[in-house]
């Protein structure tokens, strides 16, 4: 099959990738020859892990290697053959995402050059072209999160299951997933392309109160449900068992531990650094960090039950609200839920034109929000108090945009629609 499952559509993947090459190489000319560096910090922890196995050490002795050891392994040839060879890696990534979205697009309907135009927003978006060409690896990780969605949708479960659970393994966030999915793979119960969801909201989200009722959950459990459940969570415990014989409890620890005691005092995007900046030597700093889990999954809950129906847009739902309410929230974590946009758009029923007012809006959170950063960051003023006000009204953009996607959300047949075009 043909990138972007047409040969008359190939031509924007190819200028994309072209793009994305040209920016690494730009990246080797800045390095040299500026202050500023263009290569992300985290490529140089990934490329000294790799180093480390290389000599047969632990990835771990890199101070701030927070991933799994499969992430250093793969780069390697960082070492052994050139030293962009993961940015390569990655770039190819980002376009091979855009490439699965293209795919579901079709599943969903449209037709090729139209899943083409939407694609177009990922592969010519300048956040995930920067953050790929830097070296950062979000870019794997969107190519096995739109892989599960991807075989899901042509019920291949052992695909998506093989997928799914290399994902959670790489990082641990589409672990949240897997409520949905499971709800989604009931027996007789799995919505076709056509569904409409937000019609039938209300009734879904009743069925979560029997969710203590033992009938509810026998009922979960068919054949699907236990076949993904079981590869997924066998190749998941297969890979922490072998890493754990190698690199005993500090894969653990910096894998997956780390991240759910995780107390990042640096500012960052999240409306939870000042109140944990303010605490970090505070005996209940601890268990602060804890309850700060608590409405993520309350929301996540309550939006499992209300679309489950519709698997992409849940998932959609279920990455911003984890990374709109996460402790710690970085630009590139927006990439997350950025890679299942495309497949959401085709359905809002919103124009053009207010789509661009709410995406004005969602810079002009980041712009309030970046500006006290910087004279922190670079002036040293003392700004945390207005990094944290600006956070806040980041969080309540981010909500009201939500609120706005999920009121203009409306399943319906694009190929219909495509065809009146």
């Amino acid at each position: 099959m043909a990138m972007g499952g047409s040969h008359g559509v190939t031509g924007p993947f190819i200028v994309a990738l072209g793009i994305r090459v040209a920016l690494v190489f730009y990246g080797l000319y800045q390095d040299r020859s500026m202050q500023v560096k263009y290569t992300d910090v985290d490529y140089q922890v990934f490329t000294d892990a790799a180093r480390f196995v290389t000599q047969g050490a632990s990835p771990y002795r890199r101070a701030t290697y927070r991933y799994t050891p499969l992430l250093a392994w793969m780069l390697m040839p960082n070492i052994y053959f050139m030293e962009i060879y993961g940015k390569l890696v990655f770039i190819i990534c980002d376009v091979l995402a855009a490439h699965l979205m293209h795919k579901i697009l079709c599943l969903q309907g449209l037709d090729s050059r139209s899943a083409c135009w939407y694609c177009s927003l990922w592969l010519f978006n300048p956040l995930p072209m920067a953050v790929s060409s830097r070296g950062n690896a979000e870019a794997v990780l969107a190519v096995l999160v739109l892989s599960t969605l991807f075989y899901l949708k042509r019920r291949q479960i052992v695909k998506a299951a093989l997928f799914y659970g290399l994902s959670v393994h790489l990082k641990i966030y589409p672990v949240t997933y897997a409520f949905p999915i499971i709800l989604s793979l009931q027996t007789g119960q799995q919505a076709t392309e056509n569904d409409t969801p937000t019609i039938r909201n209300k009734q879904h989200l009743k069925k979560g109160i029997s969710l203590l009722n033992p009938m509810f959950i026998v009922r979960l459990l068919n054949k699907d449900v236990l076949l993904f459940i079981t590869i997924a969570g066998l190749e998941f415990l297969i890979l922490g068992a072998l890493f754990y014989c190698r690199y005993g409890w500090e894969f653990l620890d910096h894998t997956y531990l780390y991240h759910l005691t995780r107390r990042d005092i640096r500012h960052n995007f999240s409306p939870y650094f000042y109140m944990l900046y303010l605490t970090a030597e505070s005996e209940w700093s601890s268990i602060l960090g804890l309850v700060a889990f608590l409405p993520q999954f309350l929301l996540l809950v309550i939006t499992s039950f209300a679309y489950y129906k519709d698997l992409t847009f849940c998932c959609f739902l279920h990455t911003a609200i984890f990374v709109t309410f996460n402790k710690v929230c970085t630009s590139q974590y927006f990439l997350w839920y950025l890679c299942l946009l495309p497949m959401v758009l085709p359905h809002l029923t919103f124009s053009w034109r207010r789509g661009i007012i709410l995406l004005a809006l969602w810079f002009t959170g980041q712009g309030l929000w970046l500006t006290p950063a910087y004279y922190l960051e670079f002036e040293g003023q003392n700004t945390y108090l207005l990094i944290w006000l600006a956070g806040l009204l980041f969080l309540a953009i981010n909500c009201f945009i939500l609120l706005v996607l999920i009121s203009n959300y409306k399943k319906r047949n694009l190929q219909s629609k495509t065809n009146t075009e």
